[in-house]
């Protein structure tokens, strides 16, 4: 028979995503109605290894669903990494009497969370990173208000990419994944759209189609490039000279990762919250709560890290007969 948890903590780790909030909020009155005590990790596990280690009650996460960021802060953190930090993590938790953690992150962030639970502090993971990259789930909290902040960007630098007969480069987040451009392509209408997973460096086949297009009438082309791709700024300056139509670089950064959470991500974010401090009071360890196919399951985190992901290929050709 598992043991019958007293005291959790939440933390949020990695990069900042709308809905973290959200998703505090639940684990911590979902927990309070199971009759654990809660405290909340400043900081990550920086701010776990600097005991910085507060108690939350149901009013302390009151009104904090429709702000964006999160109201624990977060932080990378190096020291972490190393078998001496993961040690010195988990003796902190248990001098403080916490027997098991929500880590609200990426993947890197469950790493550190699977190295807690072989420690044996209990450990839940959530998905929470706007780049929807988790393998193991469909959804990860923050993209869909972080690809929608993009797609509302994108229309407003079209507007003026018309009037003045541009060829506009925008450039969305995105490191590894293309995600958010992905769906910015297909939303916003796109003549091309740069991937990391599969673009091949041919600048000639951007040039060629802006020329057709010019051609045909066209007065202005919309090109979104992903983060990981980069180099906007002297992607622009090659288009414009091969091209000589007027090109300008607009990058997006860390506007994609703040704002008031759309109603997607509160609510999947406060399901998600509320079934990770759940599964802590089952007694239950090294699990990240995901979604998939439709329905709210949890993995292994170790399988969950196993698990790849890459663009779907139907999506990808889909896009790249849309966009012209």
């Amino acid at each position: 028979m598992a043991k019958q948890i007293k005291t959790i903590g939440v933390l949020t780790s990695g990069g900042d995503a709308p809905g973290m909030n959200a998703a505090i909020r639940a684990v911590v009155r979902t927990a309070l109605n199971l009759g654990m005590n809660v405290k909340g990790i400043m900081r990550g596990y920086a701010g776990l290894l600097q005991e910085e280690i507060v108690d939350l009650k149901s009013s302390s996460v009151s009104n904090i669903i429709y702000h964006g960021g999160t109201i624990l802060y977060t932080a990378r953190c190096m020291e972490f990494m190393t078998p001496e930090g993961q040690e010195q993590g988990a003796e902190i938790c248990r001098k403080h009497g916490i027997e098991g953690i929500v880590v609200i992150g990426g993947d890197g962030s469950f790493r550190g969370a699977g190295r807690l639970a072989a420690l044996g502090i209990n450990t839940i993971g959530v998905p929470g990173t706007i780049d929807l990259d988790v393998a193991c789930s469909d959804y990860t909290i923050g993209f869909d208000t972080a690809v929608n902040t993009a797609m509302e960007a994108i229309d407003r630098v079209r507007d003026t990419s018309t009037s003045h007969e541009r060829c506009s480069i925008i450039e969305v987040m995105g490191r590894n994944a293309g995600y958010i451009a992905l769906w910015c392509g297909f939303a916003n209408g796109a003549e091309d759209v740069l991937l990391p997973e599969r673009y091949d460096g041919n600048e000639q086949m951007l040039i060629n189609r802006i020329i057709a297009n010019r051609k045909q009438g066209k007065k202005h082309n919309i090109i979104i490039n992903a983060e990981g791709i980069g180099h906007s700024t002297s992607m622009a300056r090659r288009i414009e000279a091969a091209t000589g139509v007027e090109t300008r670089a607009t990058i997006l950064g860390h506007m994609q990762r703040g704002g008031t959470p759309t109603c997607k991500d509160r609510v999947y974010a406060s399901i998600m919250g509320a079934k990770a401090a759940m599964l802590l009071s089952e007694g239950k360890s090294n699990r990240v709560v995901a979604y998939k196919d439709g329905q709210y399951v949890d993995f292994d985190i170790q399988e969950a890290l196993q698990m790849k992901k890459d663009i779907p290929e139907d999506q990808y050709e889909i896009c790249k007969l849309l966009v012209r």
